[in-house]
């Protein structure tokens, strides 16, 4: 399983609503009586094994890029910005990326996380 996830530090809960309404598309629900819900706006998309490649990357791109003066007067940062891959696999953890897709990113001034787990020894 992978797990693509659009990260963006925010200020209180009003900024979390205006982001999530600039956007467009519909954050992670978290437990809304911790008050850790509103300092992070995550969007998240999930890939079973078997699922076709998600190109995160340039979707979340296409999201962010036309926002970026309109997230700067929430002030929010491209340094508040985060992309986040957590890949859960069996045997071995492979990935690649397109040079196009690392020079897009690269560009946008947003840093990729990654984080690999073997799916046999995770703790549940």
């Amino acid at each position: 399983m992978k797990y693509y996830n659009l990260h963006i530090n925010c200020k209180n809960k009003e900024t979390y609503k205006k982001i999530t309404n600039l956007l467009g598309v519909k954050p992670i629900v978290f437990d809304e009586s911790k008050h850790e819900e509103f300092e992070t706006w995550t969007y998240q998309l999930t890939q079973k094994e078997k699922d076709k490649p998600i190109d995160f990357i340039n979707m979340f791109l296409d999201i962010l890029e036309p926002n970026f003066v309109a997230l700067k007067k929430l002030d929010i940062e491209k340094s508040d910005i985060l992309f986040w891959l957590v890949y859960e696999y069996k045997h071995q953890c492979n990935m690649e990326f397109h040079p196009k897709e690392m020079l897009r990113l690269g560009n946008s001034e947003i840093c990729l996380n990654i984080d690999c787990f073997d799916e046999n020894k995770v703790e549940t």
